[in-house]
């Protein structure tokens, strides 16, 4: 598979992204196994952009496991600083099931209440209304009203 390429201003933002991230993937004297690669594929599918540090003290060698890792895994090479290699690859899109029996949950409803002075501030009451509840006017939260069946007579005349 290539390596996915990217311009310098994509590369220059993806660089400050992973500067806080710590390595996720460290490689040891084996080098790059195919367990280590199996790990880096999992930490890209979980995380996108991933650190790697590399014990090793020949530049060219992690030069190599840098470009090794961006073309058999489909990834775009961001960084090799030192020891570390940084490597990006987009996050699979994740499929979401729509689950159609499913109700509204809770949700928080902020209430302001003004003061009869004219000179202080709204009181602010944050409540949660549930699923099967509504918010009045005033204020309350009350039950939610159920639909009233219609009468015999006017099903019948239409």
């Amino acid at each position: 598979m290539p390596q996915i390429q990217l311009t310098p201003a994509q590369r220059k933002v993806h660089r400050a992204d992973a500067h806080h991230l710590d390595p996720v993937v460290l490689i040891g004297g084996d080098g790059l196994t195919e367990a280590v690669k199996k790990e880096v594929d999992a930490a890209l599918n979980a995380h996108g952009l991933i650190k790697v540090r590399v014990f090793s003290d020949d530049r060219t060698v992690r030069d190599t496991m840098l470009q090794t890792l961006a073309d058999e895994l489909d990834a775009a090479p961001i960084q090799h600083i030192g020891k570390l290699l940084v490597l990006w690859r987009p996050l699979p899109e994740k499929e979401k099931t729509p689950d159609e029996d499913r109700k509204p949950g809770p949700r928080d409803v902020k209430i302001l209440k003004y003061s009869k002075k004219g000179g202080q501030r709204p009181e602010v009451k944050t409540v949660r209304v549930l699923g099967n509840q509504r918010l009045t006017a005033g204020g309350l939260v009350k039950r939610a009203k159920k639909a009233k069946p219609k009468s015999i007579k006017k099903t019948s005349q239409t």
